[in-house]
């Protein structure tokens, strides 16, 4: 029996979805695109100043290994061989930075999380030399210049830390987002490990032409970054390497097996809810909030405080898609910032108990603006603040408030994506962690007040990734075609209340944001590191 059941699933594929706040392995089946085991570990992040945000790249990479380990183990267990895994998608957080000794394999300082603020500084300095009537950075990224992008943290690394100095010019440095320290260390590290990135990840670097789709010389220059530090860029869909672990580990039985898929996070959402064509869109809720539409071969810039990115490139001679992103810096952060920081919740799931007691926010508003507000604002000065409180406010009120600022944050960049796109999106596809929150979920309708529609399976991040390895040329086990693309069961949840409340409710928001914004005047100094 057992024999049959194996032949009867078909190839594999599994997904590595590294997030900021926890990994995952997952395995799908390639023909129904079910989810057939995963496993997933809580990272560390560690917050050694004010707005500093690191995370150990060693702790990152042992998080993988076990979450491979631990969903083969489970696979075992339901009498599945995992040998007919015939590839595997990485999927990450983007932005984040790590520079590493190709010789040792040893990361040369923490790596550097997209959420981190000590580079505000930096970036001051830097846009005092941009031409006002040539920003060329914005139009060769599609971004803003902000904390949040890798060429500005990178920058940080090259003043500051001495080993990452003396590593650069004795040409033993690499430099990689997320992916590409993943990427390099599980296809061998030391003993072979191949240096990549794919146009996704790269478009997030700063240093990435968007247009031409390679590392940009004059943007190396003004960043003053040393080109030979930096990956390969490679499509979002072809084989970079293959599986190749040197220590001693189960997960030795995927040696062998290509890497076949690369996107960033929010690029990997957007393909797992097949959101191929020109105007469809997602939002994703997990550490942040991010909202992309795709708009196919062509670059849109946003009038309305968007950035312009890569979607994917899936495969080495396919197009390239662009989609326009709304980035919200903390969303399911809040929830975790209310657990470990307040202590109000011993668990995430609890905000939905702590919410549902009072079913409003009774005039509380909480603006989570613990890293500045990304868009539409982009105002590095914003910090986080509860307003409207009384003597009778409590933490149920403040736990409503909390999920109520998600949504809010939400309805600010649709709003903004309808007005650059000029057609109102109908619905909200949504994906993410935060989703399992069914009051969130409701809210989230009522302050759009349009439907949202979520798919009853929402690792989408990881789907997306497994799509892409699974589609790539060499391995051909799953097919993007229309046709061949499972149906998905939704979730539906429509607007409750009447549109005048939800109306007002989302103008006294954006009252409680504009008292956030210019609490920080002056940087304190960035001070070297040792």
């Amino acid at each position: 029996m057992a024999a049959a059941k194996k032949a009867v699933l078909g190839p594999l594929v599994g997904a590595v979805d590294q997030g900021t706040s926890s990994t995952r392995f997952l395995v799908f089946n390639s023909k129904t695109a079910e989810l057939l085991s995963h496993h997933q570990v809580e990272i560390k992040q560690e917050f050694p100043r004010e707005g500093w945000v690191e995370q150990d790249p060693k702790e990152i990479l042992q998080s993988v290994y076990e979450c491979i380990e631990k969903t083969c183990e489970k696979l075992g267990q339901l009498n599945i061989d995992i040998s007919n895994i015939k590839a595997i998608g990485v999927s990450n957080q983007r932005e984040t930075t790590v520079v590493w000794d190709k010789l040792t394999g040893e990361p040369l300082y923490n790596a550097v999380v997209w959420l981190d603020l000590r580079t505000q500084s930096t970036v001051e300095n830097l846009s005092k030399r941009i031409p006002g009537n040539n920003n060329f950075v914005k139009s060769k990224t599609g971004l803003p210049l902000s904390t949040y992008f890798s060429a500005v943290k990178l920058r940080w690394l090259l003043d500051n830390v001495k080993k990452v100095q003396k590593a650069v010019e004795e040409n033993r440095a690499l430099f990689g987002t997320i992916d590409s320290w993943l990427i390099w260390s599980l296809t061998g590290g030391i003993h072979g490990g191949v240096h990549c990135t794919d146009v996704t990840n790269a478009s997030r670097t700063m240093l990435f032409n968007i247009h031409s789709l390679e590392w940009d010389k004059e943007l190396c220059e003004f960043f003053e970054i040393p080109m030979e530090i930096l990956p390969n860029v490679r499509s979002s869909s072809e084989i970079y390497g293959l599986m190749k672990i040197s220590h001693s580990l189960k997960a030795g039985a995927l040696e062998g097996v290509p890497i076949s898929g690369c996107l960033g996070d929010q690029s990997a959402a957007l393909v797992g809810q097949m959101c191929f064509q020109d105007g469809q869109a997602k939002n994703t809720y997990g550490t942040g909030c991010f909202l992309l539409c795709n708009t196919g071969h062509k670059c849109v810039f946003s009038e309305h405080g968007l950035l312009t990115t890569v979607a994917y490139k899936l495969g080495r001679d396919k197009p390239v898609y662009y989609a326009l992103e709304g980035s919200v810096a903390i969303a399911g952060a809040v929830i975790r910032w209310l657990r470990d920081n307040l202590g109000i919740i011993k668990s995430s799931e609890e905000i939905e108990k702590l919410a549902k007691e009072v079913g409003t926010s009774y005039g509380c508003y909480f603006v989570p603006a613990f890293s500045g507000l990304y868009a539409p604002y982009w105002e590095p000065s914003a910090r986080g603040i509860i307003c409207g409180l009384t003597q009778f406010t409590n933490k149920c009120h403040i736990a409503f408030a909390a999920l109520e600022a998600v949504c809010f944050q939400t309805r600010e960049i649709l709003d903004a994506m309808n007005r650059d796109c000029g057609i109102p999106l109908s619905h909200l596809q949504v994906d993410g962690g935060m989703t399992s929150n069914k009051i969130l979920m409701q809210l989230q309708a009522d302050i759009l007040y349009i439907p949202v529609v979520k798919p009853s399976m929402p690792e989408t991040t990881a789907l997306g990734a497994a799509m892409a390895a699974g589609a790539a040329e060499g391995v051909g086990v799953w097919s993007l075609e229309p046709e061949d693309l499972s149906a998905v069961t939704m979730e539906r949840f429509e607007p409750q209340i009447n549109a005048e409340e939800s109306e007002i409710r989302y103008s006294t928001w954006k009252k409680a944001v504009m008292k956030s914004i210019g609490w920080v005047t002056t940087q304190s100094p960035e001070s070297g590191i040792p």
